[in-house]
């Protein structure tokens, strides 16, 4: 009995780590999509996910960077939207952590990330995912995510 009912207690944790909100039908795969150069796995990993499902991904020109010396905070860099780009994909992500026993079999890392995709042309949010998980879990909902979206 205590093995059950922690087996639940664990199951209803697990799915507490995403939230996701969406308008399915909206995406349509013809169309362009925007993204920022970079980032940690998840970001790259949308990258190669939208690729492989025969997205045309655009990262941009860099316009103009900003560094600050005097401060911890980042450097700030501008770019160019290309014009083709009817949607801009941002994942805002903090660095992954390694988990090689709770994420075993599942890519060993851990991430924790907000994900977004906007419709340039009506200015309307189709995703918003805040989602923490495994590396090949959040990869393979990501993918279940598009199958929703996609037109």
């Amino acid at each position: 009995m205590f093995r059950k009912l922690f087996s639940l207690a664990l199951i209803g944790t697990l799915a507490a780590c995403n939230h996701v909100n969406m308008k399915p039908g909206t995406l349509d795969k013809s169309q362009d999509i925007y993204t920022t150069r970079g980032g940690y796995n998840m970001r790259q990993a949308t990258k190669e996910t939208l690729a492989k499902r025969g997205y045309n991904v655009k990262i941009g020109k860099i316009k103009s960077t900003n560094n600050i010396i005097e401060t911890d905070l980042a450097d700030y860099e501008r770019f160019a939207v290309p014009t083709s780009a009817q949607y801009l994909l941002t994942v805002s992500e903090r660095p992954e952590k390694f988990r090689p026993i709770w994420c075993a079999l599942n890519g060993f890392w851990w991430w924790n990330f907000n994900l977004s995709v906007v419709d340039q042309q009506s200015g309307e949010e189709i995703l918003t995912w805040r989602g923490r998980g495994c590396a090949n879990s959040s990869v393979r909902k990501f993918n279940r995510i598009l199958d929703k979206l996609e037109k």
